[in-house]
């Protein structure tokens, strides 16, 4: 009996670099979770050395259903595994299995692990440093929060970078997000203002939702992603201003979806977008269907600013408040979306009378000549 479902999204190009999304998920509820953690590592391994050989991979998020019993397990699993940035939080998969897996891979990059646990990926002019699993111990998830960028802006200072000019992407995951979700709005918007991440200069495109550790004590994980090397005007923000409004205006501090601009390709950060308006209202409140319809086209704005359709799309992470909705969600998404990566998580939204959430990556190939290839 197959125990494993493998969906993958190319972008492969000859004498350059090459990425992929690949979601796996289990197949086989009934499994014990080590028995779900060896057929999940089992897959992926044949998957990286069969069907994507060359490729090493630059991030690789799990999912898990209960991290405070599943977590030390599957770390142990891994110590045998490829080094890379690691991300591991619990959002249950909502098709009634324990763990899934998220893992972005490259072909033609030189990797290395830096002094503080960030990961490198190197080509060309770039520097790519992702960072997973960042969590500290303060009391309250204000000051979790600002201790996790404050320690993060003197990481980056270390490889010569700053958090306003090579951040792309960030995610915040909140324990208890109706009640700590306040912390990390106001340790981020202070800690921003000092970097110079105002409503006047730009943000960086973020996730912030629901999410636990295994250990109680940590409120709040992050995980980000920053690139040296980048020259003015590669970077650009997306705003939809017909379908969303700024993040400031209801008092928090995020992009609503970036894109790099590289020699051969376009990267697209597209930030957790819900059923929201141009003047921040939340949309068809209490109907999981047309709240669906209304992200959708929120995202399709955001990616058509960016000259980008569903069809440049890698992967998609979709958050559900509650799970009587998954079967209505799923059914949606895979009727429109059958082909992408996808994954279907519980993690309540930022905002309460948000019912579902989702973020993606995209690329397309463009020829503009005035940055290095990527």
């Amino acid at each position: 009996m197959q125990q494993t479902s493998i969906d993958v999204s190319r972008f492969e190009v000859e004498n350059g670099v090459s990425e992929y999304h690949a979601m796996l998920r289990i197949t086989n509820p009934r499994l014990t979770y080590s028995e779900q953690v060896d057929a999940l590592l089992a897959a992926y391994e044949s998957l990286v050395t069969k069907e994507l050989p060359g490729t090493v991979p630059v991030l690789k998020r799990f999912f898990l259903s209960d991290a405070a019993n599943q977590t030390n397990h599957l770390l142990a699993a891994l110590l045998e595994c490829s080094s890379c940035a690691l991300s591991i939080v619990e959002q249950p998969p909502l098709d009634g299995t324990k763990i899934a897996l998220w893992v972005y891979l490259q072909k033609g990059v030189q990797v290395r692990t830096l002094p503080h646990g960030d990961y490198e990926v190197n080509h060309g002019a770039y520097r790519h440093i992702w960072s997973g699993y960042n969590f500290n111990k303060a009391s309250k998830s204000e000051y979790q929060t600002r201790l996790l960028l404050n320690d993060y802006v003197m990481r980056l200072a270390e490889q010569g970078c700053s958090l306003a000019e090579n951040c792309i992407r960030t995610w915040f995951f909140v324990q208890n997000v109706d009640v700590n979700y306040a912390g990390v709005v106001k340790a981020r918007n202070e800690v921003f203002l000092t970097q110079n991440l105002t409503s006047e200069t730009h943000f960086i495109a973020s996730t912030g939702i629901a999410g636990r550790h295994a250990d109680p004590e940590v409120l709040v994980q992050m995980d980000a992603y920053a690139v040296d090397g980048l020259q003015p005007g590669q970077v650009h923000y997306l705003y939809a201003p017909t379908h969303l409004n700024p993040t400031y205006e209801y008092g928090v501090s995020f992009e609503r979806g970036t894109y790099v601009d590289y020699g051969d390709r376009r990267q697209v950060f597209i930030s957790g977008t819900a059923s929201i308006n141009n003047r921040g209202e939340i949309m068809c409140p209490g109907d999981i269907r047309r709240q669906t319809q209304r992200m959708w086209e929120n995202v399709e704005t955001l990616l058509a600013e960016a000259e980008c359709t569903f069809e440049h799309v890698g992967h998609m992470i979709v958050y559900l408040r509650d799970i009587s909705d998954y079967t209505v969600v799923r059914d949606m998404f895979e009727e429109r979306f059958p082909a992408i990566p996808k994954v279907y998580l519980q993690a309540p939204v930022c905002r309460p009378g948000w019912l579902v959430e989702m973020e993606c990556m995209a690329v397309k190939p463009i020829t503009e000549d005035a940055y290095s290839p990527y």
